[in-house]
């Protein structure tokens, strides 16, 4: 297996990306997203406020991420982030990658924690790795997502600390 190369997302990225997301959303059972999400919004999602990086295996982009402030102002020293790996990727450890290379990046950006606002509970690889990187469920949305086979299922938010506030350091 090549090499896995993890660098910053670039417009001449942006139609490998499309092609990724729209795999990924094609089942309707992992991320919050309609199959008529357009190409534009696709853009200004992942390469407007957020820092996209890109998952390659030589030339061929195989995954990516978005990582930026989870909400402005007060709550700006907290992330969050979006994944999507190709659907012949999955289950080769891409996506551990792509999330360590996140954790990594938000702890130097300086953000205090990261915060998943919407995990599909029957996602269970996602929900099983993000838990292995040390996130926990914080809270349950009851039937928050229309599932394309089950219905509606719940989602998590799902939080990891990234260093510990000042108010825990003894001085």
């Amino acid at each position: 297996m090549e090499t896995l190369r993890i660098r910053p997302a670039t417009v001449d990225d942006l139609e490998s990306m499309w092609t990724i997301f729209r795999a990924v959303i094609a089942p309707g059972d992992a991320l919050p997203f309609d199959e008529d999400f357009e190409r534009d919004t696709f853009r200004e999602h992942w390469f407007g406020t957020h820092a996209a990086s890109v998952a390659e295996q030589g030339d061929e982009v195989i995954g990516m991420y978005k990582l930026g402030a989870n909400h402005a102002g007060r709550g700006a020293h907290i992330a969050s982030a979006t994944y999507a790996v190709a659907p012949a990727m999955q289950g080769r450890g891409v996506g551990r990658r792509l999330v360590e290379h996140s954790l990594a990046r938000a702890r130097a950006a300086g953000f205090r924690g990261i915060q998943f606002n919407y995990v599909v509970s029957t996602n269970a690889a996602a929900v099983e790795l993000y838990r292995r990187l040390g996130f926990d469920i914080v809270g349950t949305l009851p039937g928050a997502f229309r599932h394309q086979r089950l219905g509606w299922v719940d989602a998590y938010v799902m939080f990891r600390a990234l260093e510990r506030p000042e108010s825990d350091v003894e001085g």
